[in-house]
């Protein structure tokens, strides 16, 4: 047998390859199907199945496109409901694959439709699990997505008989490789692997711990936070069907001149998205636009922060905007319109107006904060970060939530505001949603966080407060 897991950093996703005797399956792919043909036909194999644990909410799965280009039918667990066809597993179901098999095992909880996947080899052995958002390295999957109606206590309670009374009874040697490793939303913890045991995890991963059923809801369901918005987009598009990769890319990948860009820049509604590094966009970019950088968590932040139904225009590094596309394509977005052709340089050299941001090393920071009445210490980062550690007097602003427009209602324009994250990718998304609102008053603090936390001179409280 040969499995190849595929992992996603931006993301935290992880698809697999899995093959025997030249026949070949994929488990949970991502919408870019490209590396998932390749493999197989580098190895001379043919994709026979497509196996889905469930709905995903973090990303727009490759299901239909991979259907399309392998005819290998879409498989998903019980209780599945879609508006395409799909071969409706049975729990307990076998799918021969070459000398091995794949043998399906039905574990609602994280979702209803919620499915396993335990690969056997020729002898019938029970090799490896794909156990999708069921079971994490460390965790188990948050019971309030659920691609259904129940409540996330139900799902909860679901959840603590699929891990108890299937996957713990799995031989200790089962290897795990789960859909997500570590930075996803779709549970609360995550490890630091991205496979583990099944040995392993009855030891080390406290939902598969003997427990009461009481306690174990109360512990998956306590301290979960706040969803992506963009995750319901997403699920409801995976099981509902989407425009094809190709029909985007034929859009998206419009060069755009400087005036037809500034075209699309009349309309109100258009979003200029601008995918360079952070540090290049402070120094200069199209006004109006928001910064955020491949570098980074890139889908996720977009997916979080940009509206799907309005038009995408895009200012990326030369030879970046087929993957800006791509990636923005994996979340849902397919109003994509184009990129301005030649990039930043092209706007500038036609003599269009430039806006930048002005970064600030962390000692200014340190300088300014005495005697400076009028600096804020604007702190981006989520709340539980903010509780952690932050600089005495700082305001919290959940980056999450800059797209209420009450978040900035606080903001006066005599203060001047020093923006930061953890390491400064954050802080110049945030930076660009503000001079968005026409707030210029502000700097980006380089290093964020990180820097400030080891910076002579700088008070640094922990507290729970959130001063907006």
């Amino acid at each position: 047998m040969f499995i190849k897991q595929l992992y996603t950093g931006c993301l935290s996703e992880a698809a697999y390859y899995i093959e025997s005797d030249g026949v070949a399956a994929i488990v949970d792919p991502l919408r870019d199907i490209d590396s998932y043909v390749q493999l197989a036909t580098e190895r001379n194999a043919a994709i026979k199945y497509i196996f889905e644990t469930h709905f995903h909410a973090d990303f727009v799965s490759g299901h239909l496109d991979l259907q399309k280009a392998t005819g290998a039918p879409i498989v998903y667990g019980p209780n599945t409901e879609t508006n395409f066809p799909i071969h409706l597993a049975k729990d307990g179901e076998n799918f021969p694959l070459g000398k091995a098999s794949i043998e399906v095992i039905h574990t609602p909880g994280h979702t209803i439709e919620s499915t396993c996947y335990l690969l056997r080899d020729d002898t019938g052995k029970a090799h490896a699990v794909f156990t999708g958002d069921t079971l994490f390295v460390g965790e188990v999957g948050r019971p309030d997505l659920s691609s259904g109606d129940l409540a996330k206590e139900e799902l909860a309670s679901l959840l603590y008989d699929s891990l108890n009374n299937k996957l713990a009874t799995l031989p200790d040697d089962v290897i795990v490789y789960p859909a997500h490793g570590p930075g996803s939303n779709c549970g609360k913890n995550l490890g630091p692997g991205t496979s583990s045991t099944i040995g392993e995890e009855k030891q080390h991963n406290y939902a598969l711990q003997p427990q009461e059923r009481s306690a174990f809801i109360k512990a998956v369901t306590s301290d979960l936070p706040a969803a992506p918005t963009y995750f319901p987009i997403n699920a409801r598009i995976n099981k509902e069907g989407y425009d094809s990769l190709e029909k985007i890319m034929e859009t998206a990948l419009t060069p755009l001149s400087v005036a037809d860009f500034k075209k699309w820049m009349e309309g109100d509604d258009t979003i200029i998205l601008d995918t360079r590094k952070a540090g290049d966009f402070t120094k200069q970019f199209v006004p109006g636009s928001i910064s955020v950088g491949l570098e980074g968590r890139f889908a996720e932040w977009a997916g979080s922060l940009l509206p799907f139904d309005k038009p995408i225009i895009l200012v990326t590094e030369a030879g970046e905007e087929r993957e800006s596309v791509i990636r923005l394509a994996r979340v849902g977005f397919s109003r994509i319109h184009g990129y301005l052709a030649g990039g930043i340089e092209a706007w500038r050299q036609a003599g269009e107006e430039i806006d930048l941001i002005i970064d600030v090393e962390v000692d200014e920071l340190a300088m300014d904060l005495p005697y400076d009445d009028h600096l804020v210490a604007v702190d981006v980062r989520r709340e539980a970060e903010f509780a952690d550690g932050h600089v005495r007097g700082a305001v919290n602003i959940p980056l999450n939530e800059m797209t209420d427009p009450g978040s900035m209602a606080n903001i006066e324009e005599h203060q001047n505001l020093y923006l930061y994250c953890g390491s400064g990718y954050r802080s110049v998304i945030a930076a660009s949603l503000m001079k968005r609102q026409g707030i210029h008053n502000l700097r980006n603090v380089l290093g964020g966080f990180n820097a400030i936390r080891v910076q002579e001179g700088i008070e640094i409280v922990k507290d729970s407060s959130v001063l907006n």
